[in-house]
């Protein structure tokens, strides 16, 4: 999967210096809601280089140094361990990297080579067959559905997780809601912003060294938006405090 960048249109309380929220599409949205699918090893290997991972680098070194012959299991792998993949449904999840995600459509499924059709298929061929208890190592094929059919379908479900129809508001804490008027105008008095000049829009890229800023600043802070874009220089390292993250976590529940 290429690297992609999506834009963000951001209010800007001057004064403050800080990111009142921004006004976003589907696509980062998305994004918002696949951390939640990432397993901890996943996020380990994206985040191993910050810095930020206390004892969970020492771990992940661990599993990578241990030798398949002498220690691990003959029948596991490590790199299940390593390189974690997440099933994606539907269409791809931008802004995350190709060793991260691997969609349903690219999964591979096997079946035992026997001549029977007991229905049993597994993405392992290290998997047995629970009929025959033969090995599950002979390919599935898989079989695209007629083209109208793929197209009629296609325009109805985009992929991802939300509706590409809706402007979404993303709060500096990411918590997700739909754009309206009515709640901008609300957040404004909310953050006590008593001049509206000093109110700005500026619109920005985000792409994956912004992701990964983002994934480590929701570790930590409140006002991960701010930190992101706003103060680039800070050294955002993970602490005691998760509050954020599983804050997050506990947003993406589709209503």
């Amino acid at each position: 999967m290429a690297a992609t960048k999506v834009s963000l249109k951001l209010l800007i309380d001057k004064k403050s210096q800080r990111v009142l929220f921004a006004e976003a599409d589907k696509k980062f949205v998305d994004f918002l809601f696949s951390i939640s699918t990432l397993p901890v090893g996943t996020v380990t290997k994206l985040l191993q280089k910050q810095n930020t991972l206390g004892c969970l680098s020492s771990l992940y070194e661990s599993i990578e140094n241990l030798s398949d012959i002498y220690y691990i299991q003959p029948d596991q792998d490590k790199q299940f361990l390593l390189n974690p993949k997440v099933a994606i449904s539907g269409a791809e999840i931008p802004l995350l990297l190709p060793s991260v995600v691997q969609s349903s459509s690219s999964r591979k499924f096997y079946r035992c080579k026997g001549n029977h059709a007991f229905g049993h298929v597994s993405h392992d061929q290290r998997s047995i067959c629970p009929a025959c208890k033969s090995s599950m190592t002979s390919e599935v094929s898989y079989v695209d559905p007629p083209s109208d059919i793929k197209a009629s379908t296609s325009s109805i479900n985009e992929g991802g997780y939300v509706k590409g129809v809706i402007t979404y508001m993303v709060m500096d804490d990411l918590d997700v809601k739909p754009m309206s008027t009515i709640s901008a105008i609300t957040l404004l008095g909310k953050f006590d912003v008593r001049d509206v000049g000093a109110v700005v829009e500026k619109v920005v890229d985000f792409g994956m060294d912004e992701a990964v800023r983002l994934l480590v600043a929701s570790f930590k802070s409140k006002t991960v938006l701010t930190d992101v874009f706003l103060r680039k220089d800070v050294n955002h390292t993970v602490k005691d405090c998760t509050t954020c993250f599983i804050k997050l976590i506990s947003k993406l529940t589709l209503k």
